[in-house]
């Protein structure tokens, strides 16, 4: 199988994984290295929502051991197989990187043989690229999980971001579809990351030359749909996730139906991409608006309202906490004002030391009144059109278009590095005219 071959297979076997995001990494260009990581090159690549972020992400094999329900991977299915050699990947690389495709690189890798093994493959790859090509640039590894956690430390000082995927939002769920992994094999190199780079922060204050040890942070995706757990569930694993191992981001993934299986939904369902959707708006929440998860569900009321964002429905549940003097509320309460984010709520606090802000003024510093004018007043003064503050009749005027209203679209694609592109296309993206 020629090179060609293996890099549409595996980019397109890595195209289902969407924990990828900013590098978050500020390291400049250096003399004799090529690349950089710098946090505005990093935003490009195509995760498995048709999402763009500039890095090339594709596995080191889909030859699989493991024989997961909802892979495309799995084991047992009748798919072709295929996986790069360590000087492959890295001549890949250098030459996306050449050609301005890419800044950097997203690796993963299917378990190859056992845990040991597969990371022995990406540490040698990883490794080559730094040392033997002398790339600068940024890289995000998928830590192994049943790896020796020595090949995870090492991995973790040529990489800049590692993840650890939770996959399935419960150890049953977990066990149902994935025997071959649990809960904690999952965890554990995760806190092994989380040790490292806390461990690494001290040694770079007492030693300017120390090895950086994943100084991007780690992250790590669950599937959503492919099991039966509520959102509640989901948000308040998030929330725990965050707290206990410290990570930059969690993903969700919509669950796609690839494989047939009895434990998993129909391969004609939907992807729940509107749950996505709603899990991101709530985890925004949950890392800068200072919600906890037990704030925007509870066991009362498990799922997200289809017609509201979490934001707009804990809002009009609380009620009697608005509306709210734009010129005298804390920051923490503007910060739960629908229509009111992060940047115009510090741009608000800024103003209201020199002026009395009025709803120009508001429109002005970036509040969208649409949503924001049934919660807020100014000097005294609403610009409610409603001469009610029902809850019932705010979530009406709010709520988003209901599904059935929208017009109908084609349904949801998985985006290739190769879909679809005309032979010549495909040898200019490779070099070869």
């Amino acid at each position: 199988m020629d090179l060609m071959e293996k890099l549409e297979i595996l980019t397109d076997a890595a195209k289902y994984d969407v924990a990828c995001t900013s590098s978050g990494v500020d390291r400049p260009a250096q003399k004799g290295k090529l690349g950089s990581a710098v946090k505005a090159g990093i935003c490009h690549s195509f995760a498995a929502d048709g999402r763009c972020i500039s890095l090339l992400k594709v596995l080191m094999s889909n030859d699989c051991a493991f024989d997961c329900a909802y892979c495309v991977n799995r084991r047992t299915t009748d798919c072709r197989r295929a996986s790069f050699t360590p000087r492959e990947l890295c001549t890949l690389t250098m030459e996306f990187y050449r050609r301005n495709y890419i800044e950097g690189l997203f690796l993963s890798s299917a378990v190859v043989k056992n845990p040991d093994y597969t990371c022995e493959l990406m540490l040698s790859a990883v490794k080559m690229l730094r040392e033997d090509c002398g790339f600068w640039g940024y890289v995000h590894v998928k830590a192994i999980p049943g790896a020796n956690p020595r090949l995870t430390e090492e991995l973790g000082l040529y990489a800049d971001r590692m993840s650890v995927n939770i996959e399935l939002p419960s150890g049953a769920s977990l066990k149902r579809l994935a025997p071959q992994k649990s809960k904690e094999k999952i965890l554990a190199p995760m806190g092994q990351i989380r040790d490292g780079i806390a461990q690494n922060a001290k040694e770079l204050v007492k030693y300017r030359a120390a090895p950086r040890f994943v100084p991007a942070g780690q992250s790590t995706q669950m599937i959503i749909g492919a099991t039966p757990e509520h959102d509640v569930q989901i948000l308040r694993l998030t929330e725990g996730l965050y707290k206990k191992y410290a990570l930059k981001r969690v993903f969700f993934s919509a669950y796609m139906p690839v494989v047939e299986d009895r434990a998993l939904p129909a391969l004609s369902s939907p992807p729940p991409l509107l749950r996505e959707h709603r899990l991101y708006q709530a985890d925004w929440l949950l890392r800068f608006y200072g919600f906890t998860a037990g704030e925007i569900l509870d066991d009362a009321n498990p799922d997200f309202n289809p017609l509201l964002d979490p934001k707009c429905n804990w809002a009009v549940n609380h009620m009697e906490l608005f509306p709210v003097e734009v010129n005298r509320a804390p920051y923490e309460m503007l910060l739960r004002v629908p229509g009111i984010g992060v940047k115009s709520a510090q741009r608000i606090r800024a103003a209201r030391r020199t002026a009395r802000l009025d709803f120009d003024a508001l429109k002005k510093l970036g509040v969208v009144l649409k949503r924001a004018r049934f919660f807020i007043v100014c000097m005294g003064k609403s610009a409610s059109p409603l001469p009610t503050d029902d809850p019932a009749v705010i979530a009406g005027a709010i709520c988003e278009r209901s599904p059935i209203q929208r017009q109908k679209i084609d349904a949801p694609e998985q985006m290739s590095l190769f879909a679809p592109l005309k032979e010549d296309g495909v040898k200019c993206l490779t070099g070869q005219i």
